[in-house]
């Protein structure tokens, strides 16, 4: 348990940003696919890229880690071993996502498993498809969810795949990065009426971002019917990842919290090293323009798109509740599977803060949350209960630097993805209660 202590004096000092995990995740893959020897630098080492880079070794991938924010993979060009035991990631979608795709590239069996309510995230619609692609997969537990055993030949025909891409990007993302490898070319099908909200597929900045990662490897795929429109399906010629030294952006998932702390407490941080707005990969890095406007909207509410930017929501949410406007909410569907289900545990700790503050709406898929501009006094000491998830125990810290008597419960699951949170604060000056 670690209690936040609303600061009274003046914050000073720099924020030091991890590497983005989304990207560190894909050019670890990429990279162990690739021929040659790649060099990632300034990339992030956290709980979910532990279990990416240790699911690798097991694969047969030589990587070495010579400091802090470096990884160096030894790609063996699309050949992968057969694991000698199972793969456990832990709560890691990403790594138990992207790895089911490559254990295609297995010549013999592969067990992928993860905790318990790894065990409960749907994974199905990516079955689907690495089954129309030739692999025998059997699920170990429930129907649909990990543990599951997937037996492949370790080659992949081309042709023909469809999926669902309305659920989660990750799977058509982890199509789409062992699709050069195919033996003619592929085209990746988005099943029609389940391309997401308004057509589009879910979280669609994060394709965008596969791409670029797979064209700093020396990778390209076709979108069509073109870049600029709702993309229906994606071509990909069979193509070699060549190895390269690859440099990893800073997380926008993580300035959030700080650009949302900026808003708060009225003052500015220096960020060092992220990308500028206007060309960094990332799609979280929108959130920024939300909340430098402060939920401003001519219509007495603000409606918040969470699809394309999901690891901001949480963010977005506690913001909102010091806001003193209705902010609603919407295209938050994939939120309700992620390490938890964010949008019950959004409301049901901005609820303990103060009664009636946020609702969820389960017929339309979305939640308001009813901001309190005096929130700062009128909430009410509260212990948050984070389900073990990284983004709402950080999420939830903005609201005790404001609110006195905020308790964050199992602080250290900031782990997954941004190990040395609560010391960035303590350096700007943060006191806490353990």
């Amino acid at each position: 348990m670690l209690e936040i202590i609303p600061p009274t004096a003046e914050l000073a000092g720099s924020v030091v940003l991890p590497g983005s995990k989304s990207i560190t995740n894909r050019a670890l893959l990429i990279a162990a696919l690739a021929d040659g020897v790649s060099e990632i630098r300034g990339a992030l080492k956290s709980d979910d890229t532990k279990f990416m880079s240790a699911g690798l070794r097991k694969f047969g991938i030589t990587i070495d880690e010579p400091d802090d924010t470096t990884f160096v993979v030894h790609g063996r060009n699309g050949k992968l071993t057969e694991p000698t035991e199972p793969l456990f990631l832990g709560n890691a979608g990403t790594a138990v996502r992207f790895l089911t795709a490559a254990a295609i590239l297995v010549d013999g069996e592969t067990v992928i498993d993860g905790d318990e309510w790894m065990r409960k995230r749907p994974i199905g619609d990516l079955v689907d498809a690495i089954r129309q692609l030739g692999a025998r997969v059997e699920f170990l537990g429930k129907d649909g969810c990990p543990p599951l055993r997937i037996i492949s030949d370790g080659k992949i025909p081309g042709g023909k795949v469809k999926i669902r891409a309305d659920i989660s990007s990750q799977f058509l993302s982890a199509i789409m990065m062992i699709a050069p490898l195919a033996e003619k070319k592929l085209t990746i099908e988005i099943e029609a009426k389940k391309r997401g909200q308004f057509g589009q597929i879910q979280s669609s900045g994060y394709i965008s971002l596969t791409r670029r990662v797979q064209n700093s490897f020396g990778v390209d795929s076709k979108a069509l019917p073109d870049e600029y429109l709702p993309t229906t399906s994606f071509i990909v010629e069979p193509q070699k990842y060549k190895s390269t030294n690859f440099i990893v952006e800073p997380d926008a998932s993580s300035a959030t919290y700080f650009w949302a702390a900026e808003k708060l407490l009225g003052r500015k941080f220096n960020f060092g090293d992220i990308p500028p707005i206007d060309w960094c990969l990332q799609p979280d890095v929108d959130a920024k323009k939300i909340i430098d406007s402060n939920f401003d909207s001519k219509k007495g509410h603000h409606i918040v798109r969470g699809n394309e930017m999901p690891d901001a929501i949480p963010t977005l949410a506690v913001l909102a509740a010091f806001s003193g406007k209705q902010v609603n909410f919407v295209g938050i569907k994939n939120l309700r599977i992620k390490e938890c289900n964010r949008v019950e545990a959004i409301v049901k700790n901005l609820n303990k803060i103060k009664s009636k503050l946020a609702r969820d709406d389960e017929i339309s898929d979305s939640f308001f949350v009813h901001g309190d501009a005096e929130l700062a006094t009128s909430g009410k000491p509260a212990v948050i209960e984070t389900f073990d998830d990284h983004r709402i125990a950080m999420s939830f810290a903005l609201a005790g630097l404001r609110i006195p008597g905020i308790r964050i419960d199992n602080p250290d699951c900031v782990a997954k993805s941004f190990p040395n949170f609560w010391e960035i604060w303590e350096r700007l000056g943060v006191k806490f209660l353990k």
